[in-house]
């Protein structure tokens, strides 16, 4: 019977040793400071049309940026685009694209964040917040916007943004 229960204690021990956790590195505070600072310069340099700034932000001027109406947004659209779709790809659209509008617009233009999550390793990371953006004083659109990045040896820069759009009654107005 004694070997019987050291066969047991060592199964026991190698079962415990399985359901262990593997050591892992410890995760970064989830309000990472160097991340906040690329939010801030993404808003920052949006406000003062600042494209050298802006296009800092990413690891390319060209990565994907993906937007998706809402449902709201979809039926609002299709009042003024019968053929209007919830999502449509255009290779076109891009953070060069979308900074040049911007510079290009008599309007002032801004973008608001809200309920901002942050979840990172140290080396990537996602960001998803609320936002809203303005153009003037109004409200053009608004929604859910989530990022991806990664650590580079330059800081943290921006690879994939995608977001969701919810137009406003004043967009709506003006498409007419």
């Amino acid at each position: 019977m004694p070997r019987r229960n050291r066969l047991l204690g060592l199964a026991a021990t190698v079962l415990a040793t399985l359901a262990a956790p593997l050591p892992s590195r410890a995760a970064e505070p989830a309000d990472n400071p160097d991340i906040r600072a690329v939010i801030d310069s993404f808003r920052t340099a949006i406000i003062q049309r600042d494209k050298p700034r802006f296009l800092s932000l990413f690891v390319s001027p060209n990565i994907p940026w993906q937007g998706v109406l809402t449902d709201d947004g979809l039926a609002q659209l299709k009042h003024v685009d019968p053929k209007a779709v919830k999502v449509a790809y255009d290779s076109r659209s891009t953070p060069t694209a979308f900074i040049d509008s911007i510079i290009r617009s008599k309007k002032s233009s801004e973008e608001k964040f809200s309920a901002i999550k942050i979840d990172t390793d140290g080396d990537v990371a996602t960001v998803a917040f609320d936002y809203s953006f303005l153009s003037g004083e109004h409200v053009v659109n608004g929604g859910r916007e989530c990022w991806l990045l990664v650590r580079t040896g330059s800081g943290w820069k921006i690879t994939t943004i995608a977001f969701s759009s919810n137009l406003t009654k004043d967009d709506e107005k003006e498409k007419h």
